[in-house]
């Protein structure tokens, strides 16, 4: 598949006089549009659905980002329910008749939880994750699962179970992860917003690579259970920065089974995104003064979003934290080791299920293994002191901004990049290090589009704000987004044609 060409992709006028709407038109549309449309009974649930699902049987063959796709049948028949719902009066929320699908790695009810390995084919959760629960509640109907690497370990989205996910720019390169699935899916309008997880640049590479919206929120923006402050976060993912704030009002809030989560009331992110950025301060670290190897023409063309962000009235301007990057790498290895360890050890300790796991799993529980309880402790110290460090420099800066990969998309047919430019990486996730000092910070991120290279292969800048402030996060980045659009000025040659 060649690279694609510039399009327009537009969205039907939501007036009731206006004649029904196309399935293109349909699944064209910014998700607060659609939303309105349903609520206001301008388009059915029926509709909606049978145009989603016209998109899905027309082009996830050939990227394979949907997976567990429900009967055709009971998904209409459960739209036309919407429907006789909307006909009483009785409306779900801003959600209501939109099919989603579920990451992979989290649970809804009536699906098998596989995370990607033939270890879990059976796994079928008896209830939703509490997001998950979140936007049931809010009206949308589950139609499936979005692909994900085995475990979501791999900024590379294959597995065992249902292949090898696919850019929605073109075929031949691979789509990210671990949100993989979902920022391909998006791309191509088959979901009108996704869901997706985050630990080291889940929900920020791969929609760098296809070029739409991905946000990691703050911790505890999305409640987990738990008393660890894990680099792991729930988020949206979306083709507009309106549309993921309405997602993230859907997701977030405060919740008994989560004892650190943030205690503000969710609705402050459906409200008007709108504000004057005059004067507003961004630090760009791009590859940390030559620390992290990066692909030819990747800065470049992430410093083309200057010119944006200047336009909006900001200054942007050189700037690292005092602290050095290895040293946040160092830690976030000693943390991600931890954390997949301990989780993945039983099917590690049971020489059977052990031949069942792709290297990289055994790499990280060994990993964890080796550590010890000192080891932990210290990179507790190291990471309050790397915090330290960026929330120093946020003192001086009101945002920070770095590229939200080192490469561009590359061959889906290679697990990960062996080298970048020359340097070997020494890790399966080395060339994402990008991602992991914000992870190990737990900082509000927003990838936003830069734009392609001249192979047409996307690429996305990293914003990042201080704590807890995601609607600043999310108000800069709606100004740039509404500056640029690029998800509606080059869609992929796949709906185009």
């Amino acid at each position: 598949m060649s690279a694609d060409k510039e399009v327009i992709v537009t969205a039907h006028n939501t007036n009731p006089a206006a004649p029904a709407a196309t399935s293109a038109e349909l699944t064209g549309m910014d998700a607060l549009e659609l939303s309105a449309a349903i609520k206001n009974r301008v388009v059915s649930c029926r509709e909606v659905m049978r145009a989603f699902l016209s998109q899905i049987s027309l082009l996830n063959q050939h990227v394979n980002a949907i997976v567990a796709l429900r009967d055709e049948g009971e998904l209409l028949a459960e739209a036309d329910e919407y429907d006789r719902l909307l006909h009483r009066g009785e409306y779900r929320g801003v959600m209501h008749g939109f099919p989603h699908a579920v990451k992979d790695l989290a649970d809804a009810a009536g699906f098998a939880t596989t995370k990607g390995s033939p270890l879990l084919v059976n796994n079928f959760p008896s209830q939703d994750s509490l997001f998950v629960q979140r936007i049931r509640d809010a009206g949308a109907i589950i139609i499936g699962k979005t692909n994900t690497p085995e475990f979501g370990l791999g900024s590379q989205t294959y597995n065992q179970v249902f292949g090898t996910t696919r850019n929605a720019y073109d075929s031949a390169w691979c789509a990210g992860g671990s949100s993989g699935g979902a920022a391909v899916a998006l791309a191509l309008r088959m979901l009108p917003v996704a869901d997706g997880t985050d630990f080291m640049g889940s929900l920020r590479n791969p929609a760098a690579f296809n070029n739409v919206i991905g946000f990691r929120p703050s911790f505890g923006r999305v409640p987990e259970p738990g008393y660890v402050a894990a680099p792991s976060v729930a988020g949206p993912m979306s083709r507009t920065v309106t549309d993921a704030a309405m997602l993230l009002s859907v997701m977030s809030g405060p919740d008994s089974s989560a004892p650190l989560a943030i205690e503000q009331d969710a609705s402050v992110f459906a409200g008007n995104l709108a504000e004057d950025h005059r004067g507003t301060r961004i630090a760009w670290v791009g590859d940390f003064d030559g620390h992290l190897a990066t692909e030819p023409g990747l800065l470049e063309l992430c410093r083309k979003s200057f010119d944006v962000f200047e336009d909006l009235g900001c200054i942007v301007e050189d700037a690292l934290p005092s602290m050095p990057v290895h040293k946040a790498w160092e830690t976030f290895l000693i943390w991600r080791h931890w954390l997949v360890s301990g989780a993945l050890y039983p099917f590690y300790a049971d020489p059977v299920t052990r031949k069942q796991l792709k290297p990289e799993v055994i790499w990280e529980v060994e990993g964890g293994l080796r550590l010890s309880g000192h080891d932990v402790y210290r990179a507790s110290e190291q990471r309050n002191q790397w915090y330290a460090s960026v929330q120093a420099l946020l003192k001086t800066y009101d945002f920070i901004l770095a590229p939200s990969a080192q490469v561009f998309p590359f061959d889906a047919d290679l697990p990960w990049p062996r080298t970048i430019n020359g340097r070997p990486m020494d890790t399966y996730h080395r060339w994402m290090e990008t991602v992991a000092p914000w992870s190990l910070a737990n900082l509000p991120v927003l990838n936003l589009p830069v734009g392609f290279d001249e192979r047409g292969r996307p690429m996305g800048v990293q914003l990042i704000g201080r704590n807890h402030a995601d609607l600043d996060v999310l108000r800069l980045g709606h100004a740039y987004d509404q500056a640029t659009q690029w998800a509606r000025r080059r869609a992929p040659r796949l709906i185009s044609r």
